[in-house]
Formats: structure tokens, sequence, C-alpha cells
């Protein structure tokens, strides 16, 4: 038995303005930072044998604010990174339909299977991206069988593994929070994931109580 804390990243500039990520290495915000801060020590209290992050600097900063607290070197995975959305990164949300809308109509389908225009790199469908997370996270959970592991990735990492865990078809509309720098426990028994706690971010109203705000 494998249990994971499963961590999307703290905020980006990016996110805060609804532009397409993926595969581009946005840096924190402020309140990234500080969420990062306050996610390390409402995980200072765990006992945790390894501590492992996407190798895109959201990612990776955000774990190393943990793993200092640990006193454990922080790994990299780039199989861990978000999904590769082609053309689509570096634009608004509201942006997408007016350059791309037959892929905008499909992407808002969920297709699985639809591939977007190609940007800087070719882009990932729905599909192959699910499967390379999923099987990411159950690899390296299998890897370190029986160790405690924090684990932090991006948001459609997240969201393909609650959805493998739960059963949940790719193309259904998500019905669940993937917040940032909140706090997922899961579980990999050899065989399939069990959520144990989604989507705590309590530590964050906290940290900011402390400060008066």
């Amino acid at each position: 038995m494998t249990e994971i804390f499963l961590i999307r990243h703290g905020e980006t500039a990016w996110n805060a303005e609804r532009r397409l990520q993926g595969h581009l290495d946005i840096p924190l915000n402020d309140e990234g930072r500080r969420q990062a801060a306050a996610l390390a020590r409402a995980l200072a209290g765990e006992t945790v044998d390894m501590i492992i992050s996407s190798d895109l600097s959201r990612a990776a900063s955000t774990a190393q604010a943990v793993a200092e607290l640990h006193d454990l070197p922080l790994q990299t995975d780039a199989s861990l990174r978000e999904r590769c959305f082609g053309a689509f990164e570096g634009l608004l949300y509201d942006e997408l339909e007016t350059h791309f809308p037959e892929a905008y109509a499909q992407w808002r389908a969920r297709d699985p299977d639809a591939r977007y225009p190609d940007g800087e790199r070719r882009a990932e469908t729905f599909a192959e991206f699910a499967q390379r997370a999923v099987g990411a996270v159950c690899r390296i959970a299998e890897m370190h069988r029986g160790k405690r592991i924090i684990m932090v990735s991006h948001g459609g990492v997240l969201d393909a593994v609650y959805r493998a865990a739960h059963g949940i078809d790719i193309t259904a509309p998500r019905n669940f929070d993937v917040l940032n720098a909140s706090i997922n426990h899961i579980r990999w028994d050899g065989e399939r994931l069990e959520v144990l706690r989604w989507s705590d971010n309590s530590h964050l109203t906290a940290a900011l109580d402390e400060l008066g705000n």
C-alpha cells in the first residue's frame, strides 16, 4: 500500500487571469508562494518518505517549500506535467473560441480524441494525457510500494486521477474541485487508486487568519 499526498501547484499569474499554461513554464506569483508556504506548514507533521514533482517550475517551487521543512531532496519527473495543449497554450480561455473555433468546440465537448493545432509543441489528446497522467502516478506509487509520498503536479493530472479512482469517464463534466495548493490524500494498493481526502484547502484560510487578513 502506498499513500500519496497529491497536490496541485500554487497559483500563478496565468491561473489568476485564466490563461492556459500547459507545458509553458510559468512561475508562482506572490499568492502562489504564500500558498506553498502554508501547504508546507500543513504537511510538516506528516511522516513522508519522498517528495516528487513535475519538472515545471510552478510545481517544483511548490514542492521545494514542502521539501525544505521535511529536510528531503526534491525529485522531479516530466511525466507529471500538465497536458500539452499545443497552440492553445498562452491564450486566455476567452480567446480560444476566436482563434480556434472548431478546436474550441471540441475542447468544450471534452472530445477525448481531439488533437488541437500544434504550437511550440504537439498537443496531446485528452485520452493520451489521461493515460500518461494516471500511469505516471501509479508507476511512481508502485516503484515506492509501502512509502508515503508527496507528489506535486497540475490540475489536469489531479482531474485524471480523481476520475480514475471513481470510475468517472474523462468525457463527463467535472463535478469536483481541483484547487491550487489543496491537499488530496489518495492510496494505491497495487491495482487501484482510492481517494481518502480531496480538495482540503483549510490551511490556506488558516494562514490568512494568522496574518490578520
